[in-house]
């Protein structure tokens, strides 16, 4: 079969729709248990703040015309149960004539729900894999199903996402950081990351010389091995299988939710089903044709996509280039690129509240615990991606600063804690007050740096860490609500 026929690519459409299936499923599932204490109705962000800022053309979302906590519910559950009709191949199911129907209704709906959330999720829903979701998602909707073979030109347009995806990555970290051209950005990034995983403390401690390498290697992918996506067989598995490789080492040593995950799906249309079928037990059924409605429908998706590519070719082409950014209110062509600059140190905020009255020098505090982020010295680092506890990433972002002035969420979550709010305390990992509610809560910020493997031998700890200040004053109840007048 030549690449120019639908029928090389049934089993790729296989594989991705069920792949891509998984990241909608763990996407609702974080909207269903996160959504509504972070961008609820009495969310840190509540969402009355996006409906009243935002008009609905700009950043159109169901909970702009409906912003109540049971329409997010039900919208996030109906996801879920959307995507594993998804995840089964339910639309293949149905009689021939109505098998790519069904199919672009059930992606077009995943897409539009999960666009409610981004929209209206304010900073929590601020990363660049929403978009890159939502982008990849609508392209699903024409790669048809049933016994019909997808149009090659939606295959060509999921691997110019991928194109964009990567390359912004190279181009971005070659303009940004020294780091990234001197070839030490990886002495720090494992250590510094937001969200660093049992493998991440292994990998900070490999030889300097591996660390170049890496980062060597990371420009080759990002930078050069993208162009092959494009080239014939079998250039274009080769290239995917680089980038599935490389996407498999990052998953390894850090959690990144499913960015990588949704990188590797997005790789799936660089292969062809002669490839697939070369390397694995599988045999593709005879196929036959798109319909002439969806073939229409991928030259019409084409033009839009090549029209709305425009500013994201222009901003990858700037100097001035920016990362992770939609041109318009639907994200149907986006712009991405990650980790532009490294830092060099890890901040954290360690939240901690007492039930004594007054506070004194002797005041004895307990600590708040998250799900992923490190604050407890000898707690082993956690694998948590491609799930993505969206609280913790935040916080890894606003301990960049001294203070919680960037990050007005974050006195919202104080108050929350301090009325002893069940559905924000189940945003954390553990709640030191069971039975009662604190009287007061502060927050400090702590410089951590992985131990050393001699250090670790001697204390069993994985970090360790220095105060460098006070992120929150002791504060009560009464303290906030003078700081909201």
């Amino acid at each position: 079969m030549l690449p120019w026929e639908p029928e090389a690519y049934w089993l790729v459409r296989v594989l991705f729709h069920r792949a891509l299936a998984v990241i909608y499923l763990l996407a609702f599932l974080v909207a269903a248990t996160q959504f509504r204490p972070l961008a609820g109705e009495d969310g840190l962000l509540p969402i009355q703040q996006y409906v009243e800022r935002h008009a609905f053309r700009d950043r159109p979302s169901l909970f702009h015309l409906y912003p109540s906590d049971r329409v997010i519910g039900v919208t996030a559950w109906v996801g879920v149960g959307l995507s594993l009709l998804a995840f089964v191949g339910f639309p293949s199911w149905l009689p021939a004539p109505y098998a790519v129907p069904a199919s672009m209704l059930l992606w077009l709906l995943l897409w539009a729900l999960y666009l409610s959330f981004v929209n209206a999720g304010q900073t929590f829903y601020g990363y660049g894999w929403e978009s890159m979701l939502l982008e990849t998602g609508f392209l699903a909707a024409f790669l048809g199903a049933g016994a019909a073979g997808p149009p090659v030109a939606v295959v060509w347009l999921l691997k110019w996402v991928l194109f964009r995806n990567m390359f912004g990555a190279g181009l971005i970290k070659l303009r940004g950081d020294d780091c990234w051209r001197d070839l030490t950005a990886l002495d720090y990034h494992y250590e510094t990351q937001p969200i660093p995983n049992p493998v991440s403390w292994y990998a900070h401690h490999l030889p300097d010389r591996f660390h170049r390498l890496e980062v060597l290697g990371n420009h080759v992918v990002e930078v050069a091995v993208p162009f092959l996506y494009f080239a014939p067989q079998p250039w274009a598995s080769v290239a995917g299988v680089a980038t599935i490789g490389f996407q498999g080492w990052l998953m390894l040593t850090g959690n990144f939710s499913w960015l990588n995950a949704l990188t590797i799906v997005q790789a799936i249309a660089t292969f062809s089903d002669g490839v697939l079928t070369s390397i694995l037990p599988v045999a593709a059924p005879k196929m036959s044709a798109p319909p002439l409605y969806l073939q229409a429908l991928s030259v019409v998706l084409a033009v839009v996509v090549v029209w709305r590519s425009i500013d994201p070719v222009r901003n990858i082409l700037s100097e001035q280039q920016v990362m992770n950014t939609a041109f318009d209110p639907l994200r149907l062509v986006n712009t991405y690129g990650a980790f532009g600059s490294i830092t060099r140190d890890r901040y954290e905020i360690v939240v901690q509240g007492t039930t004594d009255d007054v506070v004194t020098a002797d005041t004895e505090w307990r600590t708040y615990e998250f799900k992923g982020k490190p604050t407890d010295p000898t707690q082993r680092p956690r694998q948590v991606a491609p799930y993505h506890y969206r609280l913790d990433w935040q916080l890894w972002f606003a301990a960049m600063a001294p203070s919680p002035r960037r990050s007005p969420w974050f006195l919202a979550l104080i108050d929350r804690l301090l009325a002893g709010d069940e559905a924000t305390e189940d945003l954390l990992a553990s709640v030191p007050f069971a039975e009662t509610t604190p009287t007061h809560i502060r927050a400090v910020r702590y410089r951590y740096r992985f131990t050393t493997p001699e250090e670790r031998r001697e204390t069993g700890q994985w970090w360790k860490r220095e105060r460098v200040g006070t992120y929150v004053s002791p504060v009560d109840e009464g303290d906030l609500r003078l700081a909201r007048v």
